[in-house]
């Protein structure tokens, strides 16, 4: 089973729908034993990064999550939980993060049309070669994103795949069996839904 975690911030539904079209068990959860008793966990969202903390920290999460990803077992970051992962963002004016990844979220740089909205191409890094989130998927592959800001990991070595918009991004994540994507995979079609079936091979 999988766990998505619910914190009221985002269109979850569709995750979960998502994951059950590639054939997982799917629940949306804030409850620690549901969380702790999954073979996966899904990170997603949409909003703002100062509420997401918020709620985060109001339903007693910040720590669970903390645990799941100490612990090295498999995580899935998406959409507004890509950035979460961070050490903190300057949406809002420096806010703290869960500090899972060192690194900061920035808001892109004046020059195009903000928020970055819509389909965009990924390029796998040679570090990310080997990333199992991303196997099977074509170099160049078009996935669709919704956002304004993006994290800058300090270890670029994390950085799987990048995406050219006003800057040039890290746009997937990787160490171990952990991963997250800027893009949306469930709103991303067939190479999105490949992006879910590898998560979930390695459960």
């Amino acid at each position: 089973m999988i766990a998505v975690v619910d914190y009221g911030m985002g269109n979850l539904r569709s995750v979960q729908k998502a994951f059950e079209h590639v054939g997982a068990e799917a629940v949306l959860t804030a409850e620690r034993a549901a969380i702790e008793s999954a073979a996966g966990l899904v990170f997603p969202g949409q909003g703002c990064f100062p509420d997401a903390m918020r709620q985060l920290a109001a339903l007693g999460l910040v720590e669970v999550l903390r645990d799941w990803v100490r612990a090295g077992r498999p995580f899935l970051g998406v959409c507004l939980g890509h950035q979460l992962i961070f050490d903190e963002s300057e949406e809002g004016g420096a806010v703290r993060g869960l500090g899972l990844l060192a690194g900061r979220v920035v808001r892109f740089s004046p020059g195009r049309k903000v928020p970055h909205m819509g389909w965009n191409s990924v390029h796998t890094t040679t570090a990310g070669a080997a990333c199992p989130l991303l196997d099977g998927v074509e170099d160049g592959s078009y996935f669709y994103f919704v956002h304004s800001y993006y994290p800058v990991p300090e270890d670029e070595s994390l950085v799987a795949a990048t995406t050219d918009y006003t800057d040039t991004f890290a746009s997937v994540v990787w160490k171990d069996r952990f991963f997250s994507t800027q893009f949306h995979p469930e709103k991303s079609q067939a190479p999105g839904l490949r992006v879910l079936e590898n998560f979930v091979s390695l459960l």
